[in-house]
């Protein structure tokens, strides 16, 4: 394991690795998926090209940031920013393998390896609600789910459990980590999940009770706010959006009083980008591994777009409107 000053020539050398602009923007605008393979095969996802690789490059993806997490974990000074950044991928398995264990049902082709907890101890963990491996605030939440089950409670109950846990799961971990560019990053993260929950409730006419049960109390706009608009106007809403620590970077998604939820989504990653946005001027600290690490994520996100877009027959545009900026 090394200190940031050892590690730090380690992540420019794996920047150097990540898809150049001009890489994206030739596939962004290639004819067709053989195209694309062509540009992948002068770069760092050559590897992957198997005769396959059309229909399983999911798969590939999933394999990439596997192996990067693996390599850095004997790396990193600090593993907590690791888990920190897998962890929706950890969360995400919890919810795949409970609704596995509820339905009956084999959703194996969801799953994605975190590099930290195998799948069969997830699935170990959710069979007996305990568990030896996993952070004693997952198992909690493991417990939690497993006694709203006991009710005869709905699917959808499952994914609120644990997207709320998961929530303050990450605010707990950021705190605890205590690197301000990262608080930072999850705060926003928070705020803006917050902010596209209250929308889409508002919107839909759920009740009070309802968006306090989706609502998190862990972001710098405090849940009250939120919940005071349960009985107000959704145009109230918004006009509260417009006047709010985020109204400048809200304005360009808010249309004739509707908000944009695709550019809503696309806004939290360029807000969590931007939170690392010195990581060029800092040798000694954790901001190029931070940096890094959202590079990484969100080129796989992007490419991800990009490959299902070419192979469904998506136009230019709509590709392009998807994709994440990670070179803050």
């Amino acid at each position: 394991m090394r200190n940031y000053h050892q590690l730090n020539p380690i992540i420019r050398l794996k920047e150097m690795t990540l898809l150049k602009p001009q890489e994206v923007e030739q596939m962004i605008t290639a004819k067709n998926f053989a195209v694309v393979e062509t540009v992948l095969q002068q770069t760092h996802y050559q590897r992957y090209l198997h005769p396959y690789f059309h229909e399983q490059f999911e798969i590939s993806l999933d394999e990439e940031l596997l192996k990067t997490i693996k390599e850095l974990i004997e790396l990193v000074p600090n593993q907590e920013i690791l888990r920190l950044y897998m962890m929706p991928f950890t969360f995400h398995n919890l919810k795949v393998l409970t609704k596995e264990s509820v339905t009956g049902k084999d959703y194996a082709h969801l799953l994605v390896e975190d590099g930290f907890y195998t799948i069969d101890e997830c699935r170990t963990a959710i069979k007996t609600g305990v568990s030896e491996v996993l952070p004693e605030k997952i198992v909690t939440t493991i417990q939690e789910v497993r006694e709203y089950l006991e009710g005869g409670a709905v699917l959808q109950g499952i994914d609120i459990i644990y997207d709320r846990r998961y929530l303050h799961e990450q605010r707990r971990l950021a705190d605890k980590i205590n690197i301000p560019e990262l608080q930072e990053a999850v705060i926003k993260m928070i705020d803006l999940t917050n902010i596209t929950i209250a929308a889409r409730c508002l919107s839909q006419k759920r009740s009070c009770s309802f968006m306090k049960a989706v609502l998190v109390s862990v972001g710098s706009i405090p849940k009250e706010e939120f919940l005071a608009f349960a009985d107000a106007s959704y145009s109230d809403f918004i006009t509260f959006l417009l006047e709010s620590e985020y109204q400048e970077v809200m304005r360009p998604i808010i249309h004739e009083q509707v908000i944009d939820f695709a550019g809503l989504a696309l806004l939290q990653d360029n807000l969590i980008t931007e939170s690392f946005a010195s990581a060029q001027i800092d040798a000694l600290g954790p901001l190029p591994l931070l940096a890094f690490l959202n590079a990484k994520i969100l080129e796989l996100q992007n490419l991800r777009i990009l490959l299902v877009g070419k192979r469904s027959g998506f136009t230019e545009g709509q590709i392009r409107e998807r994709m994440r900026r990670y070179d803050a």
